[in-house]
Formats: structure tokens, C-alpha cells, sequence
């Protein structure tokens, strides 16, 4: 079984289209979003509606869907997301934003095979930057694996039989690792939509369940179209100027 593991598209079309469009060459058995379909760019409605089709789809909510689709209020948003939000929501299609609506909170279990979280187990809003937030989220779910989101950084952290916390090393356009047993994972495949390692390129992963290998990938997409659609929606400029360097 091979997963397509994604997550934080934040409504940048040209970005969701080269992953899928790379993803159409290759054997997906199944698509599974880790949350952000919406916020920050300006093609809201294409996004939803184009993971809306991916099939089978696994997915759970993330932050911003939240606040753009109305279920929280984004008090904690710095001004220019909240600023995107409400722009979001007042352009969604009512059967998009019921969509994101009715997206489900993580945890939750994949095929038996791993969690998925939008930031991390024990809090779906949580941001996990180092070891001792990894050290809190090993400790609160069972299993091997768990794929996680929101920070937009791809990382993989690693915890041996003694509960030692490490690194596993991503490095280029395709780094490949095998997992190993009697070990535990948790796995941020980067973001789709927004990048934020100071690397503009897309980033995503394909985990190989009956093989044990994982596979992070970055791909280059059309950053000044996206661009182009976030000044032309007014939306605040350094939106479309962090997508050039990946900030």
C-alpha cells in the first residue's frame, strides 16, 4: 500500500497541481491530507475542490480550515493570515466551506498502519519544533508512526527502544529512509502550499506501508502565478513574497 502523505496547501492551486500532476505517474493506493487545505493564497474554492476528488482520501482538519470555514474565530492568527481567513471564507462555496466544516479533528488511526495530526497528537493547534515536543507526542500515541503537519518544515524525528530522541536526515529534491523496526516515527512530510525551510519548493511524501520505506520529495511549481493570484486578490504582500524564498 502507498500513501500519498501531504499536508498545508493553504490554497495555492499551482502547488497542489504539481504534486498531483507528479503523482499521476506514479502508484498511489491512497491520498491522505494532514490538514490546510485553505488560507494565506487565493484559489480556495480549486483546492477544495480538487482534493474533494481525490479518492480514496484520508484527511483531517488544520487550523485555518477552521477559522475560514466559520468554526473558530482566529483570535490567535497574526494579521495577515486572519486577514486571509476572512477572505476565504467569504469567497468559498457553500458546499466547500460545508466541506471544511464538517472535516474531522486528529488524531486518528490510517488502515492500522499509522496517526495521522495536523500538529500533534495530544493537540491538534500545537506546533512541534524540537526534541521535547517530540518527546510529549511519542508519549501520546501508540504505535510506530505518526504523520504530522503544520509547521511547514519536513522532518522526521526518531526514538530508539531506549526512548532516545533523534533525527532521521532529509536532504535533496528526493531523500529516501527505511524505518526500522523496534523503532518509532514521527514524520512532517513539509508543506504543499507554503513552504517554510528556505526551500520554495513543494514537499511531500510517499510512504511504501508494506515495504517500511518513506519518501520525501520537493518539486518546483509556478510560484509567480501564484503570486500573481494573491496580489491580484489584494490579499497582504508578503503572502506572495515568502513563497520566492520559502519562509
Amino acid at each position: 500500500m502507498r500513501y500519498l502523505i501531504f499536508s498545508d496547501i493553504h490554497s495555492n492551486l499551482e502547488a497542489l497541481e504539481a504534486m498531483l500532476a507528479w503523482s499521476k505517474r506514479k502508484r498511489i493506493d491512497k491520498y491522505v491530507m494532514l490538514g490546510d487545505l485553505v488560507g494565506y493564497a487565493a484559489s480556495p474554492n480549486q483546492v477544495v475542490s480538487l482534493v474533494r476528488k481525490l479518492r480514496p482520501l484520508e484527511i483531517i482538519r488544520g487550523n485555518h480550515d477552521k477559522v475560514a470555514a466559520g468554526v473558530e474565530s482566529g483570535e490567535d492568527f497574526n494579521a495577515a493570515a486572519l486577514r486571509a481567513a476572512t477572505w476565504t471564507n467569504g469567497k468559498l462555496t457553500k458546499p466547500n466551506l460545508g466541506f471544511l466544516r464538517d472535516l474531522s479533528r486528529g488524531p486518528r488511526t490510517v488502515d492500522g498502519r499509522f496517526v495521522i495530526c495536523h500538529g500533534t497528537p495530544f493537540d491538534e493547534d500545537a506546533y512541534m519544533f524540537s526534541e521535547y515536543d517530540a518527546m510529549q507526542a511519542f508519549a501520546s500515541f501508540d504505535g510506530e508512526i505518526c504523520f504530522f503537519g503544520h509547521t511547514h518544515i519536513p522532518r522526521i524525528y526518531v526514538q530508539n527502544g531506549s526512548g532516545g530522541i533523534g533525527f532521521a536526515p532529509i536532504l535533496g529534491d528526493e531523500s529516501r529512509i527505511e524505518l526500522q523496526n523496534g523503532y518509532r516515527y514521527l514524520i512532517n512530510p513539509g508543506s504543499v502550499g507554503q513552504p517554510r525551510d528556505r526551500n520554495p519548493k513543494i514537499s511531500f511524501a510517499v510512504f511504501d506501508g508494506d515495504r517500511r520505506t518513506l519518501t520525501v520529495y520537493r518539486r518546483p511549481y509556478s510560484i509567480e502565478r501564484a503570486q500573481f493570484k494573491i496580489e491580484r486578490a489584494a490579499l497582504p504582500q508578503v503572502l506572495s513574497a515568502r513563497l520566492s524564498v520559502g519562509v
